[in-house]
């Protein structure tokens, strides 16, 4: 009879599975000895990656401004805007010893909270210690604007400064090793600045991607 300290308690047993004299079965130790295998596969990849991450002293990819021209910027009595933005972006792998790839590019422009174009790229390879330039020509008319709007276009004409947003990211990666390769996504958000008398563009340091 169980005493009263055992009441309302639980007693589970346990046992091993074992062969028929009584030994650990054979397929415990088939289990164990693969356990075992992937264990040491999964520590060695991880070494491969860790180790080849400092052998490459690594340069993280980037992606810039390299350069921009403000074509066309004017609107009409209507409220109407028209632009044209030439915008050369570049991509730099900086490392001397892992080609990186570029993926998944996407990034927005726009003005006074209108979408002006979105610039895409497909997936392409930048070689060690090198770069890749892609060219865009962003086109918008008719944009109607309020009068808030038509003022601050009137006052970017009088201070000679306009700009434009742009937003959005891309993924990089490198190969490391046979069995590993490091990823970063880079994010890039900056105003585009210009010179609306003469459409040059304004370097700013902000219009270089940060990855993470």
């Amino acid at each position: 009879m169980p005493s009263q300290r055992d009441h309302g308690s639980v007693l589970f047993k346990t046992k091993l599975i074992t062969g028929q004299n009584g030994h650990t079965s054979p397929l415990i130790w088939l289990l164990a000895f693969i356990c075992t295998i992937i264990a040491i596969g999964v520590i060695i990849a991880g070494i491969i990656v860790f180790v080849g991450y400092f052998i490459i002293h690594p340069r993280v990819p980037t992606i810039s401004i390299e350069n921009a021209h403000l074509d066309i910027f004017k609107n009409d009595y209507a409220g109407l805007l028209q632009t044209q933005i030439t915008i050369v972006v570049v991509a730099q792998n900086g490392n001397a010893k892992a080609h990186a790839t570029f993926s998944h590019i996407r990034f927005n422009v726009s003005y006074q909270n209108h979408d002006l174009a979105v610039l895409v790229a497909d997936h392409f390879e930048v070689p060690k210690n090198s770069s890749k330039y892609l060219k865009y020509v962003v086109q918008a008319s008719s944009i109607p604007l309020n009068p808030d709007q038509m003022g601050d276009v009137d006052y970017s004409w009088k201070r000679d400064l306009v700009g434009f947003d742009l937003q959005g990211d891309a993924r990089t990666q490198w190969r490391v090793g046979p069995l590993g390769s490091l990823k970063f996504r880079c994010n890039l958000e900056c105003t585009l600045k210009f010179h609306p008398w003469n459409g040059s563009y304004i370097p700013s340091k902000s219009c270089t991607s940060k990855s993470k």
